[in-house]
């Protein structure tokens, strides 16, 4: 029988395997040694519970993923994988694909389930030895693929939740914790623009520090993945930020990738930030309202590694450390009676009578070129329930969905796959017409380009209310003179509006100021927090979100780390006992002057 089963890892350092069973043997899509044209797609997974390989070729079939598993014995498997028809309804399913063992197809066609669940590829009579096993793209519309699942028993998995994590747990024999721990003085989740200013900016104070970010680039929502150029002014951090940020190309350009060079180049240089590509914190624990450890997961091998520091910075934009540690939060829009935050010419779209779940939405964004000859493009029946009659040959930042009954976290992959098919769609029906024969998709992205979900909570909350009155606090840090500028749905102020695209609704303001107290948690005592998840109001998020003055954000809390290394002290010490040598390292970093 089955005594071992076992990937051969390649230039990977180690994939999952089974021991438990005699007849069966589980494999994670994630870890195939060659992907092919397939994508590892780790954005979901707090909600479906695992990394997953996508398809994504805009309409024509990628590459064939493979890989290789040994097997001890010959016999007769039979074979499932874990998958979803993300496009319900009375069509051929997008996603379709088939698994291949030793160059043979098996006979079902995979991708047909509305909800993540383990579909049956078929049975086939297997060799001893080694087998080599693919997935085959049939349609180039986002397959995806979470795992293979070989059994001599025709028994299928758990289909989902607590006791689908358990079964898997058991059969990767994963220990309780993870076997490698690492320690720094100061751990930062999320490789965004404020996660690496926040690096920069501590590193340079003598602080090793760790980067952890779950894809191969750095960059966030700027990144050469989602291609969004950078807004905002420097503040007192150009020196810093000019090393991370973007020329102020068309959003979706390639042009994203030279930065993306520049980038990453500038933050190799420093010795003492061990930058984790492709690593993806699922825990983080705190005793007694103080952060012990992070604990993170690659992307593709699975292997974990437990991150210790006595001072953590949450720059994951979903504010996912905090909310694992017991941070306070806040999530939608307030009641206009609670900050005060009305502006009469534009009333309830700032802030309603009644607090509700509305936050802005997440953006794909995407671009054409024109060609010398006709390009096809297949019909997509299945897009055409979100696009209807829409036309576009390219994406800008106003591809946006948010919906009330949908929350950005938790419903991320609906709303991914939502704003997929706008695009599919609204491509399709513009290349109906003639003149757009020559056409072609050139580039879309498939990871969501987010703009709000958690607030963690600290010593202030900004808001609109601190913009209107021009409050300028003794722990200013960050400055910035870009428009209040919050977004909704075109559709909630004319019905016949696409659902998918957004208008802006902006205020002018010379300058306005952002506390070092909302930079930090009110309630976890050794957590920062930079970027979208820092401590404000829906309204008061609409200008600082973007992502120069989130890297202000980061260099502010890098500076402050290094202090609170230098004293023995947690954040909320530096505001209260050294403010003024705080704000004094900050006002030596050239930039605007805080105190005019």
């Amino acid at each position: 029988m089955l005594k071992k089963i076992m990937l051969v890892t390649g230039l990977l350092c180690s994939f999952y395997f089974s021991l438990n069973a005699q007849n069966d043997v589980l494999i994670e899509a994630e870890s195939f040694l060659d992907k092919g044209g397939w994508m590892t797609d780790p954005q979901f997974i707090q909600q479906m519970g695992s990394t997953y390989l996508l398809a994504h070729g805009m309409g024509k079939p990628v590459r064939n993923a493979s890989t290789r598993v040994e097997l001890d014995e010959a016999g007769a498997y039979h074979v499932w994988a874990r998958t979803r028809d993300w496009a319900p309804g009375n069509w051929e399913a997008p996603g379709r694909f088939r698994v291949h063992i030793n160059g043979k197809a098996l006979p079902n066609t995979l991708g047909l389930e509305p909800a993540w669940g383990w579909e049956y590829a078929g049975e086939m009579a297997l060799p001893k030895g080694e087998i080599r096993l693919e997935l085959e793209d049939l349609t180039g519309f986002e397959g995806r693929c979470d795992a293979i699942y070989l059994s001599q028993t025709n028994q299928p998995p758990p289909k989902s939740g607590k006791e689908l994590k358990e079964w898997r747990v058991q059969k990767l024999k994963e220990p309780v914790a993870p076997e490698v721990t690492k320690t720094y003085d100061l751990v930062i989740t999320g490789g965004g623009l404020a996660g690496c200013a926040a690096s920069i900016a501590a590193a340079e104070q003598g602080l090793k520090v760790a980067l952890i970010h779950d894809r191969p680039v750095l960059g966030g929502n700027a990144s050469s993945e989602i291609r969004v150029h950078t807004l905002g002014i420097y503040g007192k951090f150009e020196r810093i930020l000019k090393l991370i940020d973007t020329e102020h190309y068309p959003n979706g350009s390639s042009e994203a990738i030279k930065d993306q060079e520049k980038r990453d180049r500038n933050m190799q240089k420093y010795e003492n930030i061990d930058i984790h590509y492709n690593w993806r914190a699922y825990d983080a624990v705190a005793q007694d309202n103080t952060i012990v450890h992070v604990d993170a997961r690659h992307t593709s091998t699975g292997k974990r590694i437990r991150f210790k520091a006595p001072l953590f910075v949450d720059s994951t934009g979903d504010g996912w450390i905090g909310y694992w540690a017991g941070a306070e939060y806040s999530y939608g829009r307030e009641s206009v009676y609670k900050y005060g935050e009305a502006w009469d010419k534009w009333g309830e779209l700032w802030s309603p009578e009644e607090a509700d779940d509305a936050v802005m939405g997440s953006s794909i964004l995407w671009q054409t070129e024109i060609s010398d000859a006709t390009q096809d493009f297949p019909a997509v029946p299945w897009a055409m329930d979100v696009a209807e009659d829409h036309e576009a040959t390219a994406g800008e930042w106003y591809w946006e969905f948010s919906r009330n009954d949908l929350h950005q976290i938790h419903d991320g992959e609906e709303i991914r796959d939502h704003v997929l098919k706008a695009i599919y769609g609204s491509f399709y029906n513009a290349k109906q017409k003639p003149e757009n024969a020559n056409y072609r998709l050139q580039w879309v992205s498939y990871l969501l380009g987010k703009r709000e979900s958690r607030r963690l909570v600290g010593d202030h909350i900004f808001t609109f209310r601190d913009v209107l009155d021009d409050a300028r606090p003794r722990d200013s840090v960050v400055v910035e003179k870009r428009d209040i500028d919050l977004h909704f749905q075109q559709n909630l102020e004319d019905e016949n509006k696409p659902d998918f695209l957004s208008k802006a609704l902006f205020y002018k303001t010379e300058r306005y100021y952002i506390p070092y107290r909302s930079l930090y948690s009110r309630n976890i005592n050794n957590l920062f927090m930079a970027g979208r998840c820092f401590s404000c109001s829906h309204a008061g998020l609409g200008g600082p979100r973007v992502m120069r003055t989130t890297g202000q954000m980061g260099a502010a809390v890098g500076y402050a780390a290094s202090l609170c290394k230098e004293y023995g002290v947690n954040p909320r010490a530096i505001y209260e006992d050294h403010l003024e040598e705080y704000m004094e390292l900050i006002e030596k970093q050239q930039g605007i002057d805080f105190r005019n």
